[in-house]
């Protein structure tokens, strides 16, 4: 008892202090009165919304298992013999680079998992945020006033690119060295300037002393300070644009249904943050990720054989493979096709139609209005017809990335397999968006059926006449309103006499992108058209 007493007394006086401290601190800084609106913020509680906070928490395993190994790496080009425990290599002249990355890999303490640990948060970042951007692409979570957000987590997506083709590149190993001299191909097809560029990079001809001392600094300074501004420029844009939400009873267009920042949301979240943890730690100790001791020290007159890049840079490697190769001679000038249009001018208009797709589709619908309730995809079928195409594009140059790999196991000859997946890259995203735009059309068919006739109980029912009839009930009443609640624009008007050529465009494409939908039943009372708001009070247009 007497124990128990002397604690309480010991809590209460810590409870005193940290409350004086508290009071001295907001007299002083005015930290309470900003904490209050911000521990009261509401964050929607469903899976899809887990994404972005993939990305983040692999993002701060990145910057602590990247400050670790900064500790132990040498970004030097510079030549040594190699006397280290990896005995294979032992004698061989490598660089410092390669040299310190085997001493992390076998002689540091731990030094092997946090490298694996670092690799695969790597992979995690990219394929979350890549997700994540798919997300909100097929919810229409890109539409004002969240235009910037887009455009700000597409800049973020491609500087992780960069960032991770960076560190890849640091070891010097065979591998990543075939994977610099290609990104020099790159470099050097493109007109005029190719040959300036590659020497301001490289400091001179391949492989050169200066681009891992560059690429290290790029590394682990310019780059994961660009990332960090970025990150968190988009958590200021969603805390301050607040979170889109799935349509649902008491969901509306002016309000946010959730859970408050603290305590609900950051238990969560900090529980989230432990998995990803103990996951990539888990798949760093179980599976092995890039063996730089198997692939030996970059050497120019060499080649890894079934040299594959990390998945988010496959898709230039395939379209490479793809392209055949092509010169024109103009003006004195050679111009390489292949690798200038698969490897830049692809990359350039890709990432530019992403920029610009979320004020493309506001031109063709006229919408003003905010949105905060994100689109169920089968109800904007053109939308995800177009995001399942380029999907599958992205698939089939990912496969053709590795081809030869491909090839060999199914025993076909890699010639014959480049022209399947040369067709396969202009038939298949035409094939994909047909079938995604059938088969949305289809659910919102389905979802008509259920609200006239009810869903099916699973049980079947004899008539007195003897046939047989599927048992149905009434959609609960929730269930209802979610499937009333759609925003689907009506396409344009068709252009009056005297328009011009750019607003008879813009009607065509508005008709194309929203004529094809499934009407609600009329008593459901649904407004998908411009002028009326629906049910969740979501203006029209």
């Amino acid at each position: 008892m007497a124990r128990s007493r002397s604690r309480a007394r010991t809590r209460r006086r810590a409870g005193r202090v940290a409350e004086s401290a508290a009071v001295a601190l907001d007299r002083r800084l005015p930290l309470f009165d900003g904490a209050k609106g911000l521990v009261r913020k509401i964050f929607p509680d469903h899976w899809s919304f887990l994404l972005g906070e993939l990305a983040l928490y692999s993002f701060v395993v990145l910057l602590l298992t990247g400050v670790y190994l900064t500790l132990f790496f040498k970004p030097s080009m510079a030549e040594e013999v190699y006397h280290g425990t990896y005995a294979p290599l032992n004698g061989v002249r490598v660089s410092a680079a390669y040299s310190s990355t085997l001493a992390i890999s076998f002689d540091v303490r731990g030094g092997l998992l946090i490298r694996q640990i670092h690799h695969w948060g790597a992979l995690l970042f990219t394929s979350a945020i890549g997700a994540h951007l798919l997300r909100v692409f097929f919810t229409g979570a890109f539409r004002r006033p969240r235009e910037l957000n887009w455009m700000v987590g597409l800049t973020l997506f491609q500087v992780g690119l960069i960032e991770g083709f960076a560190g890849y590149s640091l070891p010097d190993d065979l591998l990543s060295g075939t994977g610099l001299r290609t990104a020099q191909g790159f470099i050097l097809s493109v007109p005029l300037v190719g040959s300036y560029l590659s020497y301001f990079l490289w400091g001179g001809d391949l492989p050169g002393q200066d681009i891992v001392p560059r690429l290290y600094s790029a590394h682990i300074l310019l780059l994961p300070g660009l990332l960090v501004a970025l990150v968190t420029a988009h958590l200021i844009l969603v805390f301050h644009l607040t979170h889109t939400q799935w349509a649902g009873p008491g969901r509306t267009n002016r309000n946010v249904v959730g859970k408050p920042l603290f305590p609900g949301f950051t238990v969560q979240t900090v529980g989230l943050l432990a998995m990803v943890f103990g996951v990539l730690a888990l798949s760093a100790a179980l599976a092995q990720i890039n063996p730089i001791w198997l692939y030996g020290p970059y050497r120019p007159d060499q080649a890894s054989t079934d040299a594959q890049p990390d998945w988010y840079m496959g898709f230039i490697e395939g379209a490479l493979r793809l392209m055949p190769g092509a010169e024109t001679g103009l003006w004195g000038h050679t111009v390489s096709w292949n690798p200038l249009v698969p490897a830049v001018l692809f990359p350039l208009l890709f990432f530019s139609c992403l920029y610009a797709y979320p004020f493309l589709e506001r031109w063709l619908t006229g919408e003003r209005g905010e949105q905060h309730l994100c689109d169920r995809p089968r109800n904007r079928p053109t939308r995800t017809g177009l995001g399942v195409a380029g999907f599958v594009f992205y698939v089939v140059l990912l496969v053709a990335g590795g081809q030869d790999v491909v090839a060999r196991a199914l025993d076909v000859p890699v010639e014959g397999l480049n022209w399947v997946l040369r067709v396969a890259l202009f038939a298949g995203p035409v094939a994909a968006f047909w079938l995604a735009k059938r088969l949305a059309l289809a659910l919102q068919a389905r979802d008509r059926d259920q609200l006239t006739r009810g869903r099916e109980t699973g049980y079947v029912r004899e008539a007195i006449e003897g046939a047989f009839h599927a048992g149905r009930e009434p959609l609960p009443s929730g269930r209802r309103y979610t499937l009333t609640v759609r925003n689907m624009p009506r396409p344009l008007p068709p252009p009056g006499r005297g328009a011009s050529r750019r607003e008879r465009l813009r009607r065509r494409l508005s008709a194309w992108f929203y004529r094809d939908r499934v009407e609600l039943p009329p008593e459901e009372g649904t407004a998908e058209g411009a002028p009326a708001p629906d049910r969740a009070g979501v203006p029209g247009g």
